[in-house]
């Protein structure tokens, strides 16, 4: 249920007002607009009288919210959330580029990726340390030691590092990484999500292999009801039948999301294509269709990576990319 105040209404009259519904067992969320104040209420509000609640001076209006995610949902949160993480800002028309290699692999090699995608225009350096593969035998990636050398590029570059989280009992070993990657594997990890509510840094959650934007929501909405409200979605592609490209990239996503929720959503076209080759026009697409920005893997030498190699660009390739949604960026 939502409850609309009037403009005008006082800190005094809207307190006054939350420890009332409160009485009555559930949470209310306070959305400040420049118009409107908006009061969400989580939790039972069947015994709440919702025509009693119109009659107050102070109200506007009550409706009563069908969708099962409350807090994740913009009708309890018009304005559009904006996430920022050092000088990016994510979200409410600002577009940020997250870009690294697959897989953290040697000090050189994601220091060198790093400066080079920050020259670029890339504002946060992403790198895998803890990597879920397939296959068992397939690199899993440094670890530990994979963060550490995460934060070394950090301090050579001055780039906020994004790295994906596997267990919440590696959660220390992210004390000093920017923004936590929920992979699409544990998109409905809930024990997971749940720990990562109980923390205060941004996370990225991704969508998962053949979930829906409801179920992304109520993901996002796990770690939201633990408190923290730092979160960003991210499409990158789910699993059809065609089998020409990795996944299938859903670009419906970016206007259907930003719909229904207020988070901010990004795209990832390498896990979405699967090729270096689509990542340009995917991009393209991508910053066109108003996504919130994008994230893309670029490795030093892809042809020697030691994880998804095929869908890595070449610092180059990237720097060609960036100048493609800069233009575009311009012109939308």
């Amino acid at each position: 249920m939502i409850t609309v105040l009037k403009s005008g209404t006082t800190a005094d009259q809207r307190e006054q007002l939350i420890r009332w519904l409160e009485e009555h067992g559930v949470k209310v969320h306070v959305s400040i607009g420049e118009n409107h104040t908006i009061l969400g209420l989580v939790g039972d509000t069947s015994q709440i009288d919702v025509e009693m609640i119109k009659l107050l001076d102070i109200v506007q209006d009550v409706k009563r919210v069908s969708e099962p995610y409350k807090k994740a949902n913009k009708k309890f949160h018009p304005e559009d959330t904006i996430i920022e993480i050092g000088d990016a800002k994510i979200g409410g028309g600002n577009f940020a580029v997250i870009a690294g290699p697959c897989s953290v692999e040697s000090k050189s090699q994601i220091i060198e990726v790093a400066q080079r995608v920050k020259e670029a225009g890339a504002q946060l350096l992403r790198g895998g340390a803890f990597k879920p593969r397939t296959s068992p035998y397939s690199f899993q990636g440094l670890k530990a030691d994979g963060i550490e050398l995460l934060i070394e590029a950090k301090e050579a570059t001055g780039l906020p590092i994004v790295s994906e989280i596997m267990n919440e009992n590696h959660l220390p070993l992210f004390d000093e990484v920017d923004v936590i990657q929920v992979g699409a594997r544990n998109m409905q990890n809930f024990e997971l999500l749940k720990a990562l509510g109980e923390t205060d840094k941004p996370i990225l959650l991704k969508r998962g292999l053949a979930n829906t934007f409801e179920e992304l929501l109520m993901s996002a909405e796990y770690i939201m009801a633990g408190g923290n409200e730092n979160i960003i979605l991210c499409e990158r592609g789910i699993r059809t039948f065609e089998t020409y490209t990795r996944n299938t990239l859903d670009l419906s996503a970016v206007p259907a999301l930003h719909e229904l929720t207020h988070l901010p959503v990004i795209i990832d076209p390498s896990h979405a294509a699967g090729r270096a080759d689509y990542v340009k026009p995917l991009s393209a697409a991508a910053t066109a269709c108003g996504a919130d920005g994008v994230m893309i893997e670029v490795h030093n030498n892809p042809s020697k990576a030691l994880c998804d190699g095929a869908q890595s660009l070449t610092p180059g390739q990237f720097e060609d990319v960036m100048a493609t949604i800069q233009r575009i960026r311009a012109a939308v």
